[in-house]
């Protein structure tokens, strides 16, 4: 029996996961706000990660644009208690990954991008 599209994308993020311990969580975001799927530790409202993961995509898609930066590739947003990095999947999906503060920022990007072109298969 095949997996259904959600599980193949929830197995994707599982992988970045274990990849890394680096990584805390993740989650496929639609560029509407909805969530596709996530793997999230309990205590993060998967609702509230979805729709500020759109807003940010977006407002870093106008800020690229408007400053002559070219197409957004990649947001990230670094607090005193680790990482939020949000990377485009295709035209219609966000991969939000939270990342511990002290962590190998070249290797979670080298895990994001093969992520990415994995996951851009799935949506």
């Amino acid at each position: 029996m095949s997996k259904s599209r959600t599980e193949q994308l929830v197995e994707r993020l599982r992988d970045l996961q274990a990849s890394s311990g680096d990584v805390e969580a993740a989650a496929i975001v639609s560029v509407d706000g909805l969530s596709m799927a996530s793997s999230l530790p309990a205590d993060i409202e998967e609702d509230r990660v979805s729709a500020m993961s759109a807003a940010m995509l977006s407002l870093g898609e106008r800020i690229s644009s408007e400053l002559g930066r070219g197409e957004l590739e990649q947001v990230m947003v670094k607090g005193e208690n680790g990482y939020v990095i949000l990377t485009s999947v295709g035209e219609e999906a966000v991969l939000t990954v939270l990342a511990r503060k002290d962590a190998k920022l070249g290797l979670i990007f080298l895990d994001i991008n093969r992520s990415v072109e994995a996951l851009s298969k799935l949506v």
